[in-house]
Protein backbone atom coordinates (compact mmCIF):
# COMPACT_ATOMS: atom_id res chain seq x y z
CA UNK A 1 0.00 0.00 0.00
CA UNK A 2 1.20 3.50 -0.92
CA UNK A 3 1.61 6.45 1.10
CA UNK A 4 -1.77 8.11 -0.36
CA UNK A 5 -2.94 4.93 -0.19
CA UNK A 6 -2.72 4.73 3.88
CA UNK A 7 -3.63 7.96 4.28
CA UNK A 8 -7.13 7.44 2.56
CA UNK A 9 -7.35 4.44 4.56
CA UNK A 10 -6.80 6.28 7.74
CA UNK A 11 -8.82 9.07 7.30
CA UNK A 12 -11.72 7.10 6.11
CA UNK A 13 -11.38 5.33 9.98
CA UNK A 14 -11.49 8.71 11.51
CA UNK A 15 -14.40 10.12 9.82
CA UNK A 16 -16.44 6.95 10.59
CA UNK A 17 -14.73 6.99 14.57
CA UNK A 18 -16.08 10.45 14.75
CA UNK A 19 -19.81 9.44 14.59
CA UNK A 20 -18.80 7.80 17.95
CA UNK A 21 -18.23 11.29 19.37
CA UNK A 22 -20.40 14.61 20.30
CA UNK A 23 -18.79 16.47 17.78
CA UNK A 24 -20.55 17.67 14.30
CA UNK A 25 -20.96 15.67 11.58
CA UNK A 26 -19.84 18.35 9.42
CA UNK A 27 -16.26 18.50 11.61
CA UNK A 28 -13.45 18.47 9.27
CA UNK A 29 -10.15 16.31 9.28
CA UNK A 30 -6.56 18.06 8.70
CA UNK A 31 -3.76 15.28 9.13
CA UNK A 32 -0.92 16.51 11.14
CA UNK A 33 1.24 13.37 10.99
CA UNK A 34 1.80 10.12 9.79
CA UNK A 35 3.98 7.70 11.69
CA UNK A 36 3.07 4.83 14.34
CA UNK A 37 -0.04 6.45 13.67
CA UNK A 38 -1.96 8.64 11.30
CA UNK A 39 -3.07 12.07 13.78
CA UNK A 40 -5.93 14.69 12.76
CA UNK A 41 -6.64 17.28 13.84
CA UNK A 42 -10.87 18.13 14.20
CA UNK A 43 -12.31 21.18 13.73
CA UNK A 44 -15.90 21.50 15.03
CA UNK A 45 -17.63 24.21 13.28
CA UNK A 46 -20.81 24.10 15.45
CA UNK A 47 -19.01 24.44 18.84
CA UNK A 48 -15.56 26.12 17.24
CA UNK A 49 -13.41 24.14 19.19
CA UNK A 50 -10.84 21.89 17.42
CA UNK A 51 -9.30 18.23 18.90
CA UNK A 52 -6.89 15.68 18.39
CA UNK A 53 -7.81 11.98 16.93
CA UNK A 54 -5.17 9.37 16.87
CA UNK A 55 -5.97 6.44 14.66
CA UNK A 56 -3.73 3.78 15.53
CA UNK A 57 -1.49 1.67 13.21
CA UNK A 58 -2.72 -1.72 12.47
CA UNK A 59 -0.91 -4.75 15.07
CA UNK A 60 0.90 -2.32 16.53
CA UNK A 61 -1.08 -1.62 20.22
CA UNK A 62 -3.77 -4.29 20.81
CA UNK A 63 -6.59 -2.42 22.58
CA UNK A 64 -5.72 -3.19 26.52
CA UNK A 65 -2.36 -1.94 25.39
CA UNK A 66 -3.51 1.48 24.61
CA UNK A 67 -6.09 1.50 27.87
CA UNK A 68 -3.10 1.04 29.61
CA UNK A 69 -1.48 4.07 28.08
CA UNK A 70 -4.28 6.19 29.18
CA UNK A 71 -4.28 4.55 32.47
CA UNK A 72 -0.72 6.38 32.80
CA UNK A 73 -2.02 9.99 31.79
CA UNK A 74 -5.26 9.84 34.02
CA UNK A 75 -2.48 9.23 37.32
CA UNK A 76 0.08 11.39 35.57
CA UNK A 77 -2.92 13.98 35.73
CA UNK A 78 -4.27 13.12 39.20
CA UNK A 79 -0.86 12.05 41.20
CA UNK A 80 1.93 14.12 39.69
CA UNK A 81 2.82 17.28 38.17
CA UNK A 82 3.49 16.49 34.62
CA UNK A 83 1.01 18.23 32.36
CA UNK A 84 -0.46 15.75 29.62
CA UNK A 85 -3.45 15.94 27.47
CA UNK A 86 -6.77 14.90 28.35
CA UNK A 87 -8.86 11.75 26.45
CA UNK A 88 -12.00 12.68 25.34
CA UNK A 89 -14.07 9.58 25.60
CA UNK A 90 -16.76 8.57 23.51
CA UNK A 91 -20.30 9.26 23.58
CA UNK A 92 -20.94 5.88 25.41
CA UNK A 93 -18.01 6.44 27.79
CA UNK A 94 -15.47 4.17 26.13
CA UNK A 95 -11.34 5.55 26.19
CA UNK A 96 -10.57 3.84 23.04
CA UNK A 97 -13.29 3.73 19.98
CA UNK A 98 -12.79 -0.15 17.32
CA UNK A 99 -13.67 0.89 13.89
CA UNK A 100 -13.93 -2.53 11.37
CA UNK A 101 -12.51 -1.84 7.82
CA UNK A 102 -11.84 -4.64 5.66
CA UNK A 103 -12.05 -7.46 7.96
CA UNK A 104 -9.71 -5.26 10.53
CA UNK A 105 -10.47 -3.43 13.74
CA UNK A 106 -8.56 0.17 13.37
CA UNK A 107 -8.60 1.81 16.75
CA UNK A 108 -9.18 5.54 17.29
CA UNK A 109 -8.36 8.03 20.72
CA UNK A 110 -10.04 11.26 20.87
CA UNK A 111 -7.72 13.96 23.03
CA UNK A 112 -8.37 17.71 23.69
CA UNK A 113 -6.45 19.90 21.67
CA UNK A 114 -3.40 21.19 23.79
CA UNK A 115 -2.09 24.78 23.18
CA UNK A 116 1.37 25.71 22.29
CA UNK A 117 3.93 24.77 20.01
CA UNK A 118 7.05 22.47 20.21
CA UNK A 119 10.65 23.59 20.72
CA UNK A 120 12.00 24.65 17.28
CA UNK A 121 14.87 22.32 16.07
CA UNK A 122 16.76 24.72 14.13
CA UNK A 123 17.67 27.00 17.30
CA UNK A 124 17.45 24.73 20.35
CA UNK A 125 19.34 26.11 23.56
CA UNK A 126 21.02 24.05 26.50
CA UNK A 127 17.81 25.24 28.68
CA UNK A 128 15.42 23.05 26.43
CA UNK A 129 17.96 20.17 27.32
CA UNK A 130 17.87 21.34 31.16
CA UNK A 131 13.86 21.62 30.62
CA UNK A 132 13.49 18.32 29.58
CA UNK A 133 15.89 16.67 31.63
CA UNK A 134 13.85 17.84 34.62
CA UNK A 135 10.56 17.00 32.95
CA UNK A 136 11.92 13.35 32.41
CA UNK A 137 12.89 13.05 36.04
CA UNK A 138 9.49 13.66 36.99
CA UNK A 139 8.27 11.07 34.77
CA UNK A 140 10.38 8.22 36.24
CA UNK A 141 9.86 9.02 40.07
CA UNK A 142 5.74 8.95 39.04
CA UNK A 143 6.60 5.53 37.45
CA UNK A 144 8.61 4.26 39.92
CA UNK A 145 6.27 5.09 42.94
CA UNK A 146 3.03 4.34 40.81
CA UNK A 147 0.91 1.21 41.80
CA UNK A 148 -0.25 0.27 37.75
CA UNK A 149 -3.58 -1.34 38.10
CA UNK A 150 -4.23 -5.30 37.33
CA UNK A 151 -3.55 -5.66 33.85
CA UNK A 152 -1.53 -3.13 32.89
CA UNK A 153 0.24 -3.90 29.60
CA UNK A 154 3.00 -2.30 27.14
CA UNK A 155 5.18 -3.91 25.20
CA UNK A 156 9.23 -3.94 26.51
CA UNK A 157 12.48 -1.58 24.87
CA UNK A 158 14.49 -4.46 25.57
CA UNK A 159 17.74 -6.18 23.42
CA UNK A 160 14.97 -8.84 22.24
CA UNK A 161 12.43 -6.58 20.49
CA UNK A 162 15.15 -3.92 19.76
CA UNK A 163 17.88 -5.87 18.04
CA UNK A 164 17.42 -9.35 19.00
CA UNK A 165 15.40 -12.50 17.19
CA UNK A 166 11.89 -9.77 17.39
CA UNK A 167 13.26 -6.27 16.59
CA UNK A 168 10.26 -4.21 16.76
CA UNK A 169 10.91 -1.57 14.07
CA UNK A 170 13.15 -4.52 12.02
CA UNK A 171 16.67 -4.53 11.58
CA UNK A 172 19.16 -1.35 10.79
CA UNK A 173 20.99 -4.16 8.45
CA UNK A 174 18.24 -3.38 6.10
CA UNK A 175 18.06 0.31 6.21
CA UNK A 176 19.12 2.52 3.23
CA UNK A 177 22.69 3.11 3.00
CA UNK A 178 23.98 -0.12 4.95
CA UNK A 179 26.08 -2.11 3.11
CA UNK A 180 29.11 -4.45 3.98
CA UNK A 181 31.44 -1.74 5.03
CA UNK A 182 28.27 -0.16 7.23
CA UNK A 183 27.15 -3.20 9.02
CA UNK A 184 31.05 -4.21 9.67
CA UNK A 185 31.43 -1.40 11.84
CA UNK A 186 27.85 -0.90 13.14
CA UNK A 187 28.06 -4.31 14.44
CA UNK A 188 30.83 -4.24 16.15
CA UNK A 189 29.16 -0.79 17.80
CA UNK A 190 26.39 -3.10 18.65
CA UNK A 191 28.24 -5.62 20.51
CA UNK A 192 30.00 -3.10 22.79
CA UNK A 193 26.41 -1.60 23.36
CA UNK A 194 25.27 -4.91 24.15
CA UNK A 195 28.46 -5.41 26.70
CA UNK A 196 27.56 -2.24 28.20
CA UNK A 197 23.77 -3.01 28.70
CA UNK A 198 24.45 -6.21 30.33
CA UNK A 199 27.12 -5.42 32.91
CA UNK A 200 24.89 -1.89 33.66
CA UNK A 201 22.05 -4.66 34.31
CA UNK A 202 17.97 -4.57 34.24
CA UNK A 203 17.16 -4.31 37.31
CA UNK A 204 14.31 -1.81 38.99
CA UNK A 205 16.81 0.67 39.66
CA UNK A 206 17.87 1.03 35.82
CA UNK A 207 14.61 -0.68 33.79
CA UNK A 208 11.07 0.14 34.39
CA UNK A 209 7.97 2.62 32.71
CA UNK A 210 9.37 4.66 30.19
CA UNK A 211 7.95 7.09 27.62
CA UNK A 212 10.21 6.32 25.10
CA UNK A 213 10.16 9.20 23.25
CA UNK A 214 10.66 11.79 25.39
CA UNK A 215 12.41 14.63 22.54
CA UNK A 216 11.74 18.49 22.51
CA UNK A 217 8.98 17.78 19.69
CA UNK A 218 6.91 15.71 22.20
CA UNK A 219 6.56 19.27 24.39
CA UNK A 220 4.07 21.63 23.48
CA UNK A 221 4.88 24.93 25.14
CA UNK A 222 2.32 27.38 25.78
CA UNK A 223 4.10 30.58 27.87
CA UNK A 224 5.09 28.88 31.31
CA UNK A 225 3.10 26.04 30.37
CA UNK A 226 4.59 22.88 29.12
CA UNK A 227 2.48 19.47 28.34
CA UNK A 228 4.58 16.54 27.20
CA UNK A 229 2.45 14.61 24.55
CA UNK A 230 2.49 11.25 22.38
CA UNK A 231 2.82 8.51 25.18
CA UNK A 232 2.10 6.04 22.49
CA UNK A 233 5.66 4.18 22.48
CA UNK A 234 5.27 4.22 26.76
CA UNK A 235 6.26 0.96 27.57
CA UNK A 236 9.41 -0.85 29.66
CA UNK A 237 12.95 -0.23 29.11
CA UNK A 238 15.93 1.19 30.36
CA UNK A 239 15.31 5.18 31.74
CA UNK A 240 17.95 6.86 30.44
CA UNK A 241 17.11 5.26 27.27
CA UNK A 242 15.05 8.61 27.63
CA UNK A 243 17.97 10.69 27.01
CA UNK A 244 18.67 8.66 23.73
CA UNK A 245 15.28 9.91 22.75
CA UNK A 246 15.64 13.38 23.70
CA UNK A 247 18.42 13.68 20.74
CA UNK A 248 16.58 11.91 17.95
CA UNK A 249 17.79 12.48 14.82
CA UNK A 250 20.05 14.85 16.17
CA UNK A 251 22.61 12.65 17.89
CA UNK A 252 25.92 13.58 15.64
CA UNK A 253 25.26 17.20 16.56
CA UNK A 254 28.06 18.87 17.76
CA UNK A 255 26.29 20.20 20.78
CA UNK A 256 25.44 16.86 21.91
CA UNK A 257 28.09 16.68 25.01
CA UNK A 258 26.70 20.74 26.02
CA UNK A 259 23.69 19.39 25.87
CA UNK A 260 24.33 16.43 27.96
CA UNK A 261 25.16 18.17 30.79
CA UNK A 262 22.79 20.36 30.38
CA UNK A 263 19.97 17.37 30.46
CA UNK A 264 21.45 15.79 33.06
CA UNK A 265 21.56 19.07 35.28
CA UNK A 266 17.94 19.19 34.67
CA UNK A 267 17.28 15.94 35.61
CA UNK A 268 19.19 16.09 38.88
CA UNK A 269 17.26 19.62 39.98
CA UNK A 270 14.31 16.93 40.60
CA UNK A 271 15.88 13.10 41.38
CA UNK A 272 19.12 11.73 41.68
CA UNK A 273 21.28 10.92 38.48
CA UNK A 274 24.35 8.42 39.84
CA UNK A 275 27.64 8.06 38.00
CA UNK A 276 26.95 4.82 36.64
CA UNK A 277 24.30 5.94 34.93
CA UNK A 278 25.79 9.21 33.87
CA UNK A 279 28.59 7.47 31.92
CA UNK A 280 25.84 5.54 29.99
CA UNK A 281 24.30 8.57 28.38
CA UNK A 282 26.19 8.08 25.05
CA UNK A 283 25.39 3.78 24.98
CA UNK A 284 21.55 5.36 25.36
CA UNK A 285 22.43 7.06 22.22
CA UNK A 286 23.67 4.89 20.25
CA UNK A 287 20.94 2.04 21.35
CA UNK A 288 18.37 4.56 19.79
CA UNK A 289 20.15 5.75 16.90
CA UNK A 290 20.55 1.75 15.61
CA UNK A 291 16.38 2.04 16.44
CA UNK A 292 15.79 4.80 14.53
CA UNK A 293 18.20 3.86 11.74
CA UNK A 294 15.97 0.58 11.31
CA UNK A 295 12.74 2.42 11.86
CA UNK A 296 12.89 4.55 9.11
CA UNK A 297 14.25 1.91 7.00
CA UNK A 298 10.03 0.32 7.96
CA UNK A 299 8.59 3.60 7.67
CA UNK A 300 9.77 5.16 4.38
CA UNK A 301 6.41 7.10 4.79
CA UNK A 302 7.66 9.37 7.40
CA UNK A 303 8.71 12.99 7.28
CA UNK A 304 12.33 11.99 8.85
CA UNK A 305 12.63 8.84 6.91
CA UNK A 306 11.88 11.33 3.36
CA UNK A 307 14.54 13.89 4.86
CA UNK A 308 17.20 12.04 6.53
CA UNK A 309 17.67 8.84 5.77
CA UNK A 310 20.23 9.16 2.47
CA UNK A 311 22.49 10.59 5.12
CA UNK A 312 21.70 8.54 7.98
CA UNK A 313 23.20 5.14 7.43
CA UNK A 314 26.87 7.56 7.00
CA UNK A 315 25.99 9.67 10.30
CA UNK A 316 25.56 6.33 12.27
CA UNK A 317 28.74 4.91 11.06
CA UNK A 318 30.70 8.12 12.28
CA UNK A 319 29.34 7.91 15.76
CA UNK A 320 30.10 4.39 15.92
CA UNK A 321 33.71 4.68 15.10
CA UNK A 322 33.58 7.65 18.05
CA UNK A 323 31.64 5.11 20.85
CA UNK A 324 34.17 2.20 19.64
CA UNK A 325 37.57 4.19 19.95
CA UNK A 326 36.43 5.44 23.36
CA UNK A 327 35.01 2.43 24.89
CA UNK A 328 31.67 3.57 24.56
CA UNK A 329 32.92 7.24 26.44
CA UNK A 330 31.56 9.07 23.69
CA UNK A 331 29.66 10.01 20.49
CA UNK A 332 31.26 13.37 19.21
Amino acid sequence: MGDNEVITADVTIAQRALADYDVSPESELHLLNLSENATYAVHDPDSGTRSILRVHRLNYHEPHEIESELDWLAALRAESDVRVPVVIPARDGRRVVGVEADGTTRYVVHFEMVPGAEPDEQSLTTDDFHTLGRITAALHSHARDWRRPAGFARFAWDWEHSFGAHPRWGRWQDAVGVGPAEREILGRAEQLLQRKLTEYGSGPDTYGLIHADLRLANLLVDGDTITVIDFDDCGFGWYFYDFGTAVSFIEDDPALPEWQDSWVRGYRSHRELGAADEVMLPSFVLFRRLLLLAWMGSHSHSKESRTKAITYAEGSCKLAETYLSTNGQRLT
